[in-house]
């Protein structure tokens, strides 16, 4: 994701454009499976707490590469529809191919703030950590507000603060002691824990269209070991995703690989097996359209 702090919306907008459909998508389209054993807690936490009717018409926003997209569609079923919507070509090209065998799912090359999306149409959005990287999160929601039907239901995970997870902060302290600290970002700037702060959030939905909405935390674990891989692997995962990984970006070699060795010697004491759990927090948030 991108380091700089940009303060004007379009101009956020437009730098998330690039990177998500630029060459970073290739690497989460490379990443695709291990984040998908990653996030899997979540992803079943979210669909869980959406309670996803049988029949319904469903928006996946930032469908990415597809995960949440094909569990929809099997609890909608045959007479329901899944709408998966990105702005990454990458990715969406992915989630077409896992999708391919459902004929209830549509996937959709859309900007969420400005597609024009069926007027009344949706039943529910989802989204699993897609919302947090909206450049203007409330022209974004209030453009989904007009594809939903009255009283339609909203549900999405958004990880809460970066002290609450210490998956992501420890390997990115470890990194600092290597490279120079990321840039803090805005109040109002993208990014994967834009919406740790409640209120933010709860001013962003009703100026759009939406109810107040409800927080519901979720305490999970993960595995930086994807499932079983060992120190070794997590340590290289921590350096390809998270905040350590943009701390890393563009950062002599030798630092790289200085950091690299300190966030191994900061993991190894969470060692369990052949697993690297550390705890994580996020956000389950639910409202509807008014």
């Amino acid at each position: 994701m991108p380091n700089e702090t940009v303060s004007d919306p379009a101009a956020r907008h437009a730098e998330q454009l690039a990177y998500w459909d630029g060459p970073g998508a290739e690497h989460w389209v490379r990443e695709q499976e291990r984040m998908d054993a990653m996030l899997a807690p979540v992803a079943e936490a979210l669909l869980a707490h959406a309670a996803v009717p049988a029949g319904a018409v469903v928006l996946d926003i930032g469908c990415g590469c597809g995960a949440t997209s094909v569990a929809l569609a099997k609890l909608v079923g045959p007479a329901g529809r899944v709408i998966a919507a990105d702005v990454s070509a990458p990715m969406l090209a992915r989630a077409r191919e896992r999708t391919a065998s459902f004929g209830n799912v549509d996937c959709i090359l859309a900007d969420a703030a400005t597609h024009h999306f069926r007027p009344g149409e949706v039943d529910l959005m989802v989204s699993r950590f897609g919302v947090m990287f909206f450049g203007d999160p409330v022209a974004a929601f209030a453009n989904i507000r007009r594809a939903m039907k009255p009283g339609g239901r909203v549900a999405f995970a958004c990880w809460q603060g970066l002290g609450d997870n210490p998956w992501a902060r420890i390997p990115l302290h470890a990194a600092y002691e290597h490279v120079p600290s990321l840039p803090k970002p805005g109040p109002e700037d993208p990014g994967p824990f834009s919406f740790a702060d409640p209120g933010r959030v709860t001013r962003i939905l009703p100026s759009a269209g939406f109810a107040m909405p409800r927080f519901t935390p979720l305490e999970l674990t993960v595995d930086l070991a994807a499932g079983g891989a060992g120190l070794d692997d997590a340590a290289a995962q921590a350096t390809r995703i998270g905040p350590a990984s943009r701390a890393l970006r563009e950062q002599p070699e030798a630092a790289r690989a200085a950091a690299a060795a300190a966030i191994r010697a900061a993991l190894a004491p969470h060692v369990v097996g052949d697993r690297v759990p550390l705890p994580g927090a996020v956000w389950l948030v639910a409202t509807e359209a008014v």
